[in-house]
């Protein structure tokens, strides 16, 4: 038996995309509101080459966009703002937070997701009509080889 080639597949490309640990953070403070690469850099206290490898490679693969600042007296540098691909992402990244939430002992969350109007969210499966399906009628189907 041979295995199955996962090159087509969109969650094998994805993972290879978003799937490195700092690229999570990253994505999470710019859902956060962060722009700028000196927020990023004291947020998360990351070394600043491996900060720039994750936004080149999120601007890169169109998750992020360049948009460029200027603070008076200051050179032009970069602000770094999530395209609506990655906007999309906090959906993926609220989900994952949940289960870390539910499933893992000692969490402690460092970020909450609330409506505008401040209501507590969560990620659920929806159909078509927006009713909410219940995770135990949802099944997945392999459509693909």
């Amino acid at each position: 038996m041979t295995a199955p080639d996962d090159s087509s597949c969109s969650m094998v490309k994805a993972v290879e995309i978003v799937g490195e640990r700092w690229t999570f953070f990253v994505l999470r403070e710019a859902l956060a509101g962060a722009t700028r690469f000196s927020e990023f850099r004291s947020r998360l206290g990351i070394a600043s080459d491996v900060l720039a490898a994750r936004l080149a490679k999120l601007v890169d693969t169109g998750l992020m966009a360049r948009q460029t600042y200027r603070e008076p007296g200051q050179r032009p540098r970069d602000g770094y703002h999530l395209t609506d691909a990655g906007q999309r992402l906090g959906v993926v990244l609220c989900a994952l937070q949940e289960w870390g939430n539910e499933h893992i002992p000692c969490t402690v969350p460092t970020v909450a997701y609330r409506a505008s109007d401040g209501r507590p969210v969560c990620v659920q499966f929806v159909d078509p009509n927006g009713v909410v399906v219940p995770r135990n009628e949802v099944r997945v189907e392999r459509i693909a080889d």
